[in-house]
């Protein structure tokens, strides 16, 4: 599987050093690639913001979290996001309900309009959206987003994944980057792409949604720790190339873990191999410890981490300044939509050019 650095043909050596990218999210984990470089975990589930409780206790809550910053951000030597230098803030928004509402979204954001400063907060990565479209300059999602922007922080949003001309805040905001997707078939060669089924739009000021595309299948992300997945993935990874003996081999030794009785394992039938193709498929392992994902949750996080590379190169530089430099330099594709695919796909090593040349 390509890194990400690989398949955006990133510089390895601008890594978002010195810059700060704050997560929207479901919830958190502590993964080893971020060790050392989160700076706080705020729970925002009530406007009494705190540390978040429980952080290193996996849930169902964690995982989107976990798989966003460390696309972005994480430094781990198989598979590094392109900000892999950068220091992080991981905000909490999902309620006690574990749903993610735009009232949760916009505590999120409020904290962050109060702490930016503190933090040194320079970039807001968006993978969670509201409830209805809105057309409304006064939605609070758009006016949270707009005053963010308005003080220096580069907000990126993800589209939304249903191939429909349909956005909801905070995707709608026009101060926001609204980020698609594009399929690369895990090549360079780019005449395989396609594009992805994201969302697409106007806002109410008729900017078009999204402004550009990053990869949004086929990148690696961390299965989370201490949930059946962790432990099934080690023996389920075994049998990627394995052959029928070798398969019975490690079912003897691994059934439980994989959720297996002893006869079944001592005896495996049709149904025990149909179910073990089903969890390889259905958990889209690439390795033990790593899975393969989808979705504009992941193309937004890809993009953020190129904004932390052109902020690391120039720090002065405003949000107005950062859209500009990259969809200028983006690769536009004739044969896709334009209106999917806004100035096309960021192309980062033309972006951090264009502030040395």
């Amino acid at each position: 599987m390509l890194t990400t650095p690989d398949r955006c043909a990133a510089d390895r050596r601008v890594t978002g050093r010195g810059v700060t990218i704050a997560f929207i999210d479901s919830g958190f984990y502590p993964h080893p690639d971020l060790a050392g470089r989160v700076i706080v975990q705020i729970d925002a589930e009530s406007e009494q913001f705190t540390p978040a409780r429980r952080y290193d206790e996996p849930s169902g809550d964690s995982w989107h979290g976990q798989m966003t910053s460390v696309i972005a951000a994480g430094n781990g030597a198989d598979y590094p996001g392109i900000a892999c230098g950068a220091k992080l803030v991981l905000i909490k928004v999902s309620n006690r309900r574990h749903q993610i509402k735009e009232k949760d979204i916009l505590r999120g954001l409020t904290w962050l309009l109060d702490n930016h400063r503190r933090y040194g907060i320079r970039v807001a990565n968006i993978s969670v959206g509201g409830d209805f479209e809105s057309f409304d300059p006064a939605h609070p999602l758009h006016r949270a987003i707009a005053q963010l922007v308005a003080e220096g922080v580069v907000v990126c949003v993800a589209a939304g994944n249903s191939a429909r001309p349909h956005l909801v805040p905070p995707s709608s905001a026009p101060d926001a980057i609204t980020v698609g997707g594009y399929n690369d078939h895990n090549t360079r060669d780019q005449s395989r792409w396609e594009i992805y089924h994201s969302n697409w739009g106007r806002s109410y000021d008729g900017t078009a949604k999204p402004e550009l595309l990053t990869p949004a299948l086929w990148i690696a992300s961390p299965v989370l720790a201490g949930t059946a997945m962790a432990r099934r993935a080690p023996w389920l990874a075994r049998m990627i190339d394995a052959d029928e003996a070798e398969v019975r081999a490690i079912l003897r030794v691994g059934y439980a873990d994989l959720g297996l009785t002893r006869r079944e394992a001592l005896y495996p039938n049709t149904l025990t191999f149909t179910w073990l193709r089903t969890h390889l498929h259905k958990d889209k392992l690439i390795d033990a410890t790593h899975q393969h994902v989808d979705g504009t949750s992941v193309a937004v996080a890809i993009l953020s981490s190129i904004v932390a590379q052109l902020l690391e190169i120039r720090p002065e530089l405003t949000p107005r300044d950062v859209k500009a430099i990259l969809m200028q330099s983006a690769d536009y594709h004739e044969h896709w939509p334009r209106d999917r695919q806004g100035a096309g796909v960021v192309n980062p090593a033309r972006a951090l050019a264009y502030l040395v040349d």
